[in-house]
């Protein structure tokens, strides 16, 4: 048995058309933002809705769903894993950021 786990689903909205990079070897990297909702009560009884915006990576692998179906407005749901990176801006700034690089994604909706 595994001793960590870092596992993230989510099933939600394409929030924009993915930008697509092809890569050496025939890889094909895809880019886009999913749109995920949760409905809560508020303190006075009244419903509010939240809206959680995702960076996602997807890279062309065996399993994987043609990437040309995603795009804006498009429900998807998917597995797969936190990745954490430090960059730093032209002006020297350092800066870091979170992107779900996903493993397996599918379209419940049978688009």
């Amino acid at each position: 048995m595994e001793r960590t786990l870092n596992k993230v689903e989510l099933r939600g909205n394409v929030g924009a058309d993915p930008k697509v990079t092809e890569l050496e070897g025939g890889v094909t990297v895809v880019r886009f933002s999913l749109a995920t909702h949760e409905v809560f009560k508020g303190k006075e009884g009244e419903y509010k809705e939240e809206t959680s915006w995702h960076n996602i990576a997807a890279w062309s692998t065996k399993g994987m769903i043609d990437f040309s179906k995603i795009r804006k407005g498009v429900f998807l749901q998917l597995v797969g894993r936190l990745r954490y990176y430090k960059y730093v801006t032209k002006n020297g700034e350092e800066k870091y950021s979170c992107e779900i690089v996903a493993l397996k994604m599918s379209l419940p909706d049978g688009d």
